[in-house]
């Protein structure tokens, strides 16, 4: 989905708080919404840097909407893998390249580093919108996802939404720099874990085969 910067801005207008909340919820459940922006746009709200909004938001108000918004979304997306989305793979993860051993292999990866990739993967685009998917699809405990993914969503809330708020008119020159930067150095970060990881997979798989023996089917 394409939002523009008035789009955001307009259903903030509209909507406040709501706006916020519902729109972390969507992208944290796997949908592609612009989360991330809608918290940023709504801390500069806060800060009073829109002429014309019908709403005055209050920061700490913002920063609890996106927080309880991430945290609802990641438990339906949870639940949607946990339930049905192990099955989906195994029928069709063959034509993304997902054989059982690779499934096993994230189950046990899951098993090892749940918390850290539940918890991490919130400041990562493509993982804030897929990690808890992928946690419910291989089966890592709910309460150790909770603690994990609730950790992460109010600390996102409240750096995004502190940052927006406090930098201010400085915002719109940084986000371009700095979006640039992150996205760099995110980009780096994958590329290494997937070459380590294909490195290192017939390594990981005989580890995986080790810890979790016999059929997929039985873990799962």
């Amino acid at each position: 989905m394409h939002f523009a910067a008035n789009d955001t801005t307009h259903l903030l207008q509209l909507y406040g708080y709501w706006a916020v909340l519902i729109f972390a919820m969507l992208e944290s459940a796997g949908i592609p919404v612009p989360g991330e922006t809608m918290l940023i746009a709504a801390g500069l709200f806060a800060a009073g840097l829109f002429a014309g909004a019908t709403h005055h938001l209050q920061i700490e108000l913002v920063i609890a909407a996106a927080a309880f918004g991430a945290i609802l979304g990641d438990n339906l997306g949870y639940f949607v893998g946990r339930e049905g989305g192990y099955r989906l793979l195994r029928r069709y993860g063959h034509t993304i390249r997902l054989d059982k051993g690779k499934l096993k292999l994230g189950q046990y990866l899951f098993q090892q580093h749940g918390g850290k990739v539940v918890f991490f993967g919130r400041f990562v685009s493509v993982l804030r919108a897929w990690a808890a998917f992928l946690a419910g699809v291989n089966r890592m405990p709910w309460l150790q996802f909770v603690v994990a993914n609730a950790a992460g969503a109010i600390l996102w809330a409240t750096l995004y939404g502190l940052g927006a708020y406090a930098l201010g008119n400085a915002i719109h020159r940084l986000v371009g720099p700095v979006g640039l930067a992150l996205g760099i150095a995110a980009g780096i970060v994958i590329l290494v874990g997937v070459v380590l990881l294909w490195k290192n997979e017939r390594r990981l798989e005989a580890e995986a085969e080790r810890a979790l023996p016999g059929p997929l089917d039985a873990y799962s």
